[in-house]
């Protein structure tokens, strides 16, 4: 009887009671694990809305200062357009007056030769058929190295280069050409095209491909004698062997800038004409 009396007593061995005790204490010391991690994101809330606080406000205290900066900036660049607006008019003013004197100095002392010598010079604008020739870059073009024309290692780039725009004006010159311009860059006895990287310079302006080609004369007959030519069979293998884009046409009617930035480098009188006896000097710079 005592023994089950015992068992009845104490039916839970002492080391399991007193670890159960210490459980139990160490549970009521701390707190759930639900109401740790509500506080946990509830702290982190309450950073995330001080971070925006103090960002908008110091959004507030900035703007000011920032639009203004804005506003003086954009006035300076308002001014700055206006200013080149108004020196890009009055050099087109100057350069028509420059014109109109040599004009009437050319009718005066060359008579019929004027509007010839105005032609062969760009000094005027021209309009008249033509033909329209497009030359572009390959497709697949890449945009740095010698192109198989130029470098050692037959590395085709696709692109088109100076001395090919050299080749097209020439031929398109010898083929009766009166006039050529080249992306609205008017062509004179003193152009010039070179490179200068990738970039095809004319009379030092830069132009980007495609390059369009506009050539005054008889538009039929001046294509199929440049299409025949030498420089004309040149741009056609440079289109079979090396997937340059070209394409042209015969126009009714081109309109053509007069070249800018002139410059009378030397000057002769005629024979017979006024102030031969006064100036019997010869060739003369001006």
């Amino acid at each position: 009887m005592s023994l089950l009396t015992n068992v009845m007593d104490h039916s839970l061995d002492d080391g399991y009671a007193e670890a159960a005790a210490r459980r139990g204490e160490t549970g009521r010391s701390r707190l759930p694990r639900t109401v740790r991690a509500k506080l946990g994101l509830a702290l982190g809330l309450v950073l995330v809305a001080v971070v925006i606080t103090v960002g908008a406000a110091e959004a507030r205290i900035s703007a000011p200062t920032l639009a203004k900066e804005r506003g003086e900036l954009i006035d300076r660049i308002e001014t700055g357009n206006s200013n080149a607006d108004k020196l890009a008019r009055n050099v087109d003013k100057l350069r028509g007056e420059v014109g109109e004197k040599q004009r009437q100095a050319l009718e005066k002392d060359g008579g019929a030769k004027a509007d010839l010598v105005a032609l062969l010079a760009g000094a005027n604008e021209v309009t008249g058929p033509g033909v329209k020739l497009v030359v572009d870059d390959a497709k697949d073009a890449t945009g740095s190295g010698g192109g198989p024309r130029e470098s050692a290692d037959f590395s085709d780039t696709g692109r088109v280069r100076d001395h090919d725009m050299q080749r097209v004006v020439n031929g398109l010159w010898e083929s009766g050409a009166e006039a050529v311009s080249i992306n609205g860059q008017r062509l004179t006895a003193l152009s010039a095209i070179r490179a200068a990287g990738d970039a095809i310079l004319v009379d030092n302006k830069p132009l980007a491909p495609p390059y369009t080609v506009l050539a005054v004369g008889d538009g039929q007959r001046l294509s199929t004698a440049f299409q025949n030519s030498a420089d004309g069979q040149y741009l056609h293998v440079l289109q079979q062997n090396y997937d340059i884009r070209t394409s042209i046409s015969a126009q009714d009617s081109l309109r053509l800038p007069a070249a800018p930035s002139l410059i009378v480098r030397t000057a002769e009188p005629i024979a017979g004409g006024p102030g031969k006896g006064d100036a019997d000097t010869g060739k003369g710079t001006s």
